[in-house]
């Protein structure tokens, strides 16, 4: 059973192989409290370093993380990493928040047809389901 609850997400993300130069854009797939996974054309070692860097967020996010499971699938690969220290973990829930707004920004144009900026997003979630929003503490506890 999982300890901490998944958040669904698509953005893209850089990920870098820490002593080798190259940067590889990725998706992320999903997003919780401990860790994120994400798709990836490459294999990733276990145990490996890795950077992530999240560019469509602001500030932008930048995080060191450690590769937990890498599992091949249709060619490709699912790629999870574990964080660590409190400080990466207080992050990714701001990271999680983005995520959710992000998707109910193109929920709202694929069934409304609105186009909201980030910020326009950003209130209409917060005012609709900012309270059902777990608090860093609540997950910290479970």
């Amino acid at each position: 059973m999982r300890k901490h609850i998944r958040h669904p997400s698509d953005i893209p993300i850089e990920v870098t192989q820490l002593g080798y130069e190259q940067l590889s854009t990725e998706n992320l797939k999903d997003i919780s409290f401990g860790g994120l996974s994400f798709h990836s054309k490459e294999s990733i070692s276990l145990g490996q370093l890795i950077k992530i860097h999240i560019p469509v967020v602001e500030p932008e996010f930048e995080i060191l993380a450690k590769v937990v499971w890498c599992e091949q699938q249709s060619g490709a690969f699912e790629i999870g990493v574990e964080l660590d220290n409190h400080d990466a973990a207080f992050r990714v829930r701001m990271i999680e928040q983005v995520c959710h707004i992000e998707h109910y920004k193109h929920q709202v144009l694929s069934e409304q047809g609105r186009h909201l900026s980030g910020a326009e997003a950003a209130m209409e979630w917060i005012a609709k389901y900012a309270h059902t929003f777990p608090k860093i503490d609540e997950l910290e506890s479970t």
